[in-house]
């Protein structure tokens, strides 16, 4: 068989269902849309509202919080019959994989593991900031030595609260589904009671005033302002990656999907039209705008509350995710990309605990000894080529004789629809840095370094056992 042809071996549909029938079905409607809401409402809520109306959109931040919900809405229609066509796990990895071939599922894999595991480093860096700014509240100071990542001009070595964040969950995560499913839930609803409880205790101080003029940058910073918080809306497709332990998936999938998009629009457009009713969006350009408001309102109470849902909200962030990246690292090892170890799953819980583990040291060391601050972008690049691919392959899909998705969920206005997501995606991926894409041109070609040297030789494809 030429290299070409190896390359682009298709994956079957069938099984991937039978490798994945020994993980339990257990996760329902509600679950999914508590763990997209886990990943997409973060820190994000309290903070970039403010910073993007007082620099971008003005009061008009409302609109650009629409603008970015309809075209994240575009490839979040495509994950949803994606979703619903192929219940697997492996999110766009194992979609590629199935329509596109083995080299082009690898790059989507590759690309989610960057995605996925850089994401999780930089919010557990994250927490452990504010979990330590929290306690330093109470008179308990962690020391320098052990507060940052390895730098010692700077008196750091190791951020060991970031390091100790990932362990834990990944102790909850391999104590079984249910119970982790059933944590994130209780954690999303106190985060969703913070953010309402804002909205309702902000009302009363909102002062229509504040919101003339209304459009202040022109629709140019409306779109500015879109383009900018598009990425607030990023992280729904982890939901993806859980396809195979959901009781219904052609029911769930796109519910899960949709649900979480449309909940996180309404919380975000709330909590940006209080905020900015509330302060003239020309004083919001601060690190704390929602605390500011309140402190501003005499509510100085308030402040202990939001640094309580900032803690909350990264870590459902961290739970889903890492739990998204196990799953996504147990598929690349059932296709034998990667050792197939990585898919071994526990006997008692039924879940990979082994890619659960080599995913944990993986977030834990980054997270404790490497600074993330330049690497951010690369989350983006890695999200936004596999919604672009994602998008692309509803064409491909809906041809696909051997696919049935009939009583599934199927994108609207085809194939006008997946080709303006398509679209849309290039154009944000245009809108990144130069360092981003040398940087992520590097991790691409790490990549393919290890496919061709690996991965392509211990394919399940190539009849490896």
């Amino acid at each position: 068989m030429g290299i070409l042809n190896r390359i682009l071996r298709k994956e079957s549909l069938e099984r991937y269902l039978d490798s994945d029938n020994h993980l339990e079905r257990i996760i329902g409607t509600k679950d999914l849309i508590a763990m997209g809401i886990g990943v997409v409402i973060g820190t994000g809520i309290f903070i970039l509202p403010g910073t993007v109306a007082a620099t971008h959109s003005g009061p008009a931040i409302t609109i650009s919080f629409i603008l970015a919900a309809i075209v994240c809405s575009t490839s979040a229609l495509c994950y949803a019959e994606f979703s619903s066509a192929l219940p697997v796990a492996g999110s766009a990895y194992s979609f590629g994989n199935v329509i596109f071939g083995e080299l082009i599922g690898w790059i989507l894999g590759w690309a989610l593991i960057l995605e996925y595991m850089l994401a999780v480093a930089a919010v557990a860096t994250g927490w452990a900031s504010y979990f330590n700014s929290f306690i330093a509240g109470f008179g308990i100071h962690i020391p320098k030595a052990v507060s940052g990542p390895f730098n010692p001009a700077q008196g750091t070595y190791v951020n060991l609260t970031a390091i100790l964040i990932v362990l834990f969950i990944s102790f909850l995560l391999s104590r079984g589904v249910q119970a982790s499913i059933r944590l994130n839930n209780i954690m999303v609803y106190l985060k969703i009671a913070i953010i309402l409880l804002f909205v309702i205790v902000g009302a009363f101080f909102v002062k229509p005033a504040n919101w003339n003029p209304y459009m202040p940058f022109g629709i140019k910073g409306v779109f500015t302002g879109a383009s900018t918080v598009f990425f607030a809306y990023l992280g729904f497709d982890v939901i993806a990656s859980s396809a195979a332990e959901v009781k219904n998936p052609k029911r769930s999938m796109p519910a899960g999907i949709l649900g979480t998009l449309s909940i996180t629009t309404v919380l975000y457009i709330a909590v940006a039209a209080v905020l900015t009713g509330m302060v003239k969006y020309t004083k919001l350009d601060v690190g704390n705008p929602v605390s500011y408001a309140m402190q501003l309102a005499h509510q100085d109470w308030f402040a202990g509350i939001i640094a309580l849902g900032a803690l909350i909200g990264m870590f459902t962030m961290i739970l889903s995710t890492t739990f998204s990246s196990s799953r996504l690292i147990y598929s690349i090892g059932r296709d034998g990309l990667l050792p197939a170890s990585l898919s071994k799953l526990d006997e008692k819980t039924h879940t990979p605990k082994v890619a659960l583990y080599a995913v944990t040291v993986v977030i834990a060391l980054t997270s404790g000894f490497v600074s993330l601050d330049q690497l951010a972008n690369l989350v983006n690049i890695g999200t936004l080529v596999a919604f672009t691919v994602v998008s692309l392959g509803v064409i491909p899909l809906r041809r696909r004789k051997d696919i049935d998705n009939s009583k599934g969920f199927k994108v609207p206005f085809y194939p006008v629809l997946p080709i303006v997501s398509v679209v849309l995606c290039l154009i944000m991926l245009s809108q990144l840095s130069l360092e981003t894409w040398v940087a992520s041109g590097i991790w691409f070609l790490i990549g393919l370094i290890i496919y061709f040297s690996y991965g392509i030789k211990h394919s399940k494809l190539s009849g490896n056992k």
